[in-house]
């Protein structure tokens, strides 16, 4: 993978979801990977603010934002970040809907703790590649 440390931040609302994430970006063979985490938008938007973040992970269903209003709001705020959308749903027209608005892809949650994390994760942000969960 890349020989930089790439700079995640996670708003994930759940605790065990994002340990896990974290958990498996820390671990990834050859990834150099630095995960933070919020747990609501707002936190992750005073984040992002502050800049040296490379990519977002983004769960949609928070306690301060939900659904594609989510993925607008950090557009809003943060244009130029790529965005990876984190869902439990494989519903082709939403997700549709999200790329065009500014996400660079998705993964399901259940693909989120899964090896090949930390290689979406590089393709997204240096290929600029769109990324499909399954």
């Amino acid at each position: 993978m890349g020989t930089e440390t790439l700079r995640v931040l996670l708003i994930e609302d759940d605790p065990l979801q994002a340990r896990l994430i974290r958990e498996t970006l820390s671990e990834a063979e050859g990834a150099r990977i630095c995960c933070e985490w919020a747990d609501c938008l707002s936190r992750g938007i005073e984040r992002l603010a502050r800049g040296g973040i490379d990519l977002l992970l983004l769960d949609l269903t928070l306690p301060d934002s939900w659904g594609l209003n989510t993925i607008a709001e950090v557009r809003r705020r943060v244009p130029e970040i790529p965005i990876l959308i984190l869902t439990g749903r494989s519903d082709d027209s939403f997700l549709a809907e999200a790329r065009r608005m500014g996400a660079h892809g998705y993964l399901l949650k259940d693909d989120a703790v899964g090896p090949s994390l930390a290689r979406r994760i590089y393709d997204a942000v240096k290929k600029q590649v769109p990324v499909k969960g399954r």
